[in-house]
């Protein structure tokens, strides 16, 4: 969650430092490389190993009746990990959705801890993992939600070649605060950091960004050790150009979407939240919440929109609609 103070930190601070490094010789941004693919993916009882073998630990919520009325894919933000779902997983799992959710390379258990992995990587991880829980369950309808970083994984990854196995998404305040809406020199510092000191960590310390109003959540968010607290710039380099590209590929979803926002999201920007609704296909569902923040679904009144969440899918039937 660090990564938005990270950003802002990046952009409001230190620039001119920055830009007086510009003749320096560039160094080079650092990823967390994907092999070539040298097995089918499969998903095992604890993990998801993907067509390189990179091991993708995996927690999963089953209603324990057994009776599953649908299935969500839940794919978590950037430096956090698969554990964010765990209230969501447990709320709906007590309703008949089975949940499942992996680390995403680069963050919690996963491999190439802190380093970005690339946006093709990420998309084809979501496409086989669905695949993969679309086998254990192929007689109910499948969903992909995606929370910040991991909607803007779920639009990319939607709207490419090989989309994931879906019969909807569900975009949970995603990540789309791409370069477009970024004041020129803002785009220019990160591109100036991430060629001069890809390497450097930001904490985003010191600035007061209110992610969610559960106080307690929170606190147990800072502490674990498997939430990245201090983020490389090229990381975030890797981030914006994942946003770029969900910002422009919104309105090229051909599945029914549903799409939740915060009125106090203080990480997400309203501007290309607005832009992206706007290019949005029709019928997409809209849910916004004047009291809610970034991490809608872990938030004190999370149950609010995880209820909505859950009679969408009861549903199946995307409206177009805003909660006041």
């Amino acid at each position: 969650m660090r990564v938005w103070s990270d950003l802002k930190k990046l952009l409001t601070g230190g620039g001119l430092l920055l830009l007086s490094m510009a003749a320096c010789v560039a160094c080079t941004p650092a990823f967390h490389r994907t092999d070539a693919a040298v097995m089918p993916a499969s998903l095992k009882s604890s993990h998801f190993s993907a067509k390189d073998q990179a091991v993708l630990p995996v927690r999963r919520w089953l209603p324990e009746n057994g009776q599953i009325k649908a299935v969500i894919v839940a794919v978590h933000g950037f430096n956090d990990y698969s554990n964010f779902f765990d209230s969501a997983g447990r709320y709906l799992s007590q309703r008949g959705i089975a949940c499942y959710a992996y680390d995403q390379r680069g963050f919690g258990f996963a491999p190439g801890w802190g380093l970005w992995a690339g946006a093709d990587a990420y998309g084809d991880d979501l496409t086989d993992f669905s695949r993969e829980v679309r086998k254990h369950h192929p007689d109910v309808p499948l969903y992909v939600l995606g929370e910040s970083m991991g909607g803007a994984v779920v639009i990319a990854s939607m709207t490419s070649w090989n989309p994931p196995d879906a019969d909807g998404v569900i975009l949970v305040a995603p990540a789309v605060w791409g370069r477009k809406t970024m004041p020129w020199y803002q785009s220019r510092l990160l591109s100036v950091a991430t060629a001069v000191m890809p390497e450097l960590r930001l904490t985003g310390e010191g600035l007061r960004i209110m992610p969610s109003d559960n106080i307690d959540m929170l606190r147990k968010f800072s502490r674990d050790p498997k939430v990245i607290k201090a983020t490389r710039i090229d990381t975030i380099s890797g981030l914006t150009d994942l946003m770029d590209a969900a910002l422009d590929r919104a309105g090229d979803i051909k599945f029914p979407a549903m799409v939740l926002y915060g009125e106090k999201d203080q990480l997400i920007p309203k501007e290309p939240m607005t832009m992206m609704l706007e290019k949005m296909p029709p019928g997409t569902q809209v849910r916004i919440y004047p009291q809610g923040y970034h991490m809608l679904l872990r938030d004190l009144h999370a149950d609010i929109p995880l209820a909505d969440i859950l009679a969408w899918i009861e549903r199946r039937q995307p409206l177009n609609s805003t909660m006041h």
